[in-house]
């Protein structure tokens, strides 16, 4: 899809190839884009970098989770951009036009899964997948007011998928409301595993306190307010069994490592000529030793526990999506990462645990959509959804 019918810069510009979807089935009549990380057989998988496009080949077959979209009847509407190997949050990969955010178009759209958000926020197609390693479908998400779900580590196949860091890389996707975003869940997920309803919203003092500015503290706390009186308990406060910022170092180390020796290989090379940025939080991946990691991962692991024996299996939090805002196209690189690390420290603790979370668009602040996140226990993806489209509807 590409000149007037991709007006968005959302599309790859690949030449088009059939693919078959299946003549019925419950996803019929909805078209989808497709996160340049995912095999589909024919076409070339780029993640974002020209020269592992150029080296790719067309791949010989389709990623197992997309297929069955395809088997469910979903049309292909193209593959969709993606920040550079998929290691960015802002949807400005330095090879590619950066596609439009339609609801904020001074505004980035978001990434690493840019292309999907865009393609979604603007109409050309029901539905988009993308991945979420720290936030890549939740950030776009709440940039580009879309429903966006990172699923629980492990629950949908990433196999025909690029790795990045491994350990946290989960498959998300986008819709524009909230009927369509349960279709795809039907056909991507079986039930949940958690079985409890989760009844008790919880706050955690130290996520609220990311935001920007006096603005933000206000957008955020009309939404809390609708999503509070969905739920019959009122809220209670949970300390963060940790420093947030401790937590997302850890998380920014185990990520880097995984993410370098994903990459290495093609890396390695020769001059990939990757994009500012990228380039520099792969030669920090370079950097961690293995003592380092495994201090990291221990730590993960101690969160883990410490955090699940807080929550009671009732309990979902309720916390900020994004401290703000997308920022603006013009923001420097000195803006953008000053944002980056505010931004993905609370992206990381869904990762850490390998918990699900929602992003639901209810705000808005400096004229820009805004979302309200909501995390649950591991294997709740679905309870989440239907809260989330609940909390839209107003029931």
């Amino acid at each position: 899809m590409t000149g007037t019918r991709d007006p968005l810069n959302a599309f790859v510009d690949y030449p088009d190839k059939p693919v078959r979807s299946a003549e019925t089935g419950p996803l019929r009549g909805l078209s989808f884009g497709l996160k340049d990380i995912y095999d589909v057989a024919g076409y070339p998988t780029g993640c974002g970098n020209p020269q592992k496009e150029a080296e790719a080949g067309p791949a010989a077959s389709t990623a197992p989770a997309i297929q069955a979209l395809l088997d469910a009847g979903a049309a292909f509407a193209g593959k969709t951009q993606t920040d550079e190997l998929a290691f960015s949050m802002m949807g400005l990969n330095a090879h590619f036009p950066p596609p439009v955010n339609a609801r904020a178009r001074e505004r980035v759209t978001g990434g690493s899964s840019s292309g999907s958000a865009a393609a979604v926020a603007g109409g050309l197609a029901d539905f988009a997948i993308g991945s979420d390693t720290n936030g890549s479908v939740r950030i776009p998400a709440s940039f580009c007011g879309l429903l966006g779900l990172r699923t629980t580590h492990g629950r949908i196949t990433m196999e025909g998928a690029m790795p990045l860091a491994p350990s946290f890389d989960t498959l998300g996707w986008f819709t524009r409301d909230a009927a369509t975003y349960e279709a795809v869940a039907n056909v991507l997920f079986g039930e949940d595993s958690h079985g409890e309803e989760l009844r008790t919203p919880v706050r955690i003092a130290e996520l609220e306190a990311r935001f920007f500015g006096e603005a933000e503290q206000k957008a955020y706390r009309a939404m809390l307010a609708r999503v509070l009186e969905r739920f019959e308990k009122p809220a209670t406060f949970l300390a963060l069994p940790g420093e947030l910022e401790d937590l997302y170092e850890k998380f920014r180390q185990i990520q880097a490592y995984e993410a370098w020796a994903s990459q290495a290989s093609f890396l390695s090379q020769k001059d990939r000529g990757l994009g500012p940025g990228v380039k520099e939080r792969f030669a920090f991946g370079r950097s961690i030793t293995g003592a380092m990691v495994e201090e990291a991962r221990q730590r993960r692991r101690d969160f883990q526990g410490d955090f699940s024996a807080l929550m009671r299996p009732d309990m979902v939090v309720v916390m900020p999506t994004q401290p703000s805002a997308a920022p603006l196209k013009i923001a420097t690189l000195e803006e953008q990462e000053s944002y980056r690390h505010r931004g993905l420290a609370l992206t990381c603790l869904a990762g850490l645990l390998g918990w699900p979370q929602i992003s639901i668009p209810l705000g808005e602040v400096h004229g820009a959509p805004f979302g309200i996140s909501l995390l649950g226990p591991a294997g709740s993806d679905r309870q989440l959804i239907r809260i989330a489209a609940k909390i839209l509807s107003g029931s």
